[in-house]
C-alpha cells in the first residue's frame, strides 16, 4: 500500500497538470484563430469549460489533501483537541450522510443528461458530468477514513501525509 499511494498521487496529479494543460492550449488557440487568422470558433471555449469542471473535481477529489482544505474553523480553533475531535466526528458523519444520500439523485441526473449533447464537440452531457460521481465516491470514502481516524483519536487535519486518503489516491 505504501509503495501504490505515491504512484497513485503522482498520476492523479499528472491528470490535473494534463486538464490544466488543455485548458491553456485551447485558451491560446482559441485567441490566436480568432485574432490572427480571423476565424472565431467555440469549440475551444466549450473545451475549456469542460477540462475546467473535470479539473476542479478531480483535484478535490484526488490532488488536494486534507490540511489544505479551507476550513471554517472559528468553532475548533479556540477548543481543546477532544472537542476538535468530536466536531471532525459530527462533520464527518454530516457529510458521509448528506454525499450518500445525493447520490442516487446524482446518478439519475447524470444518466438523464444523454439526451443532451454539447453544442461544438456533441458530446453526451452524461459524460461531461459523470466526473460528478467520481468526486462524489472520493468525497465519502475521504470522510469515512477521517471517521476512522478520528474515532481512534486522531486528527486527520493535525497529522499532514499520515492517510492514503489525504489526497484521495486510494480510490
Amino acid at each position: 500500500m505504501k509503495k501504490i499511494v505515491p504512484v497513485l498521487q503522482r498520476a492523479a496529479d499528472f491528470v490535473a497538470a494534463l486538464l490544466l494543460a488543455i485548458i491553456f492550449v485551447a485558451f491560446i488557440l482559441q485567441i490566436v484563430l480568432r485574432y490572427v487568422f480571423n476565424w472565431p470558433v467555440g469549440w475551444t471555449t466549450e473545451v475549456s469549460l469542460i477540462a475546467w469542471l473535470w479539473l476542479v473535481l478531480w483535484g478535490a477529489a484526488f490532488v488536494l489533501k486534507e490540511h489544505e482544505e479551507i476550513r471554517i474553523d472559528f468553532l475548533t480553533a479556540n477548543v481543546g483537541r477532544r472537542w476538535r475531535i468530536g466536531f471532525g466526528i459530527v462533520a464527518a458523519v454530516c457529510v458521509i450522510v448528506l454525499f450518500t444520500l445525493q447520490l442516487p439523485a446524482a446518478y439519475d441526473y447524470v444518466s438523464f443528461m444523454k439526451v443532451e449533447r454539447s453544442s461544438y464537440l456533441n458530446t453526451g452531457f452524461h459524460v461531461l458530468f459523470s466526473i460528478y460521481l467520481v468526486f462524489s465516491v472520493a468525497v465519502i470514502v475521504r470522510n469515512l477514513w477521517n471517521l476512522v481516524q478520528l474515532l481512534r483519536g486522531k486528527d486527520p487535519a493535525d497529522a499532514a501525509g499520515d492517510s492514503p486518503l489525504q489526497s484521495g489516491t486510494a480510490l
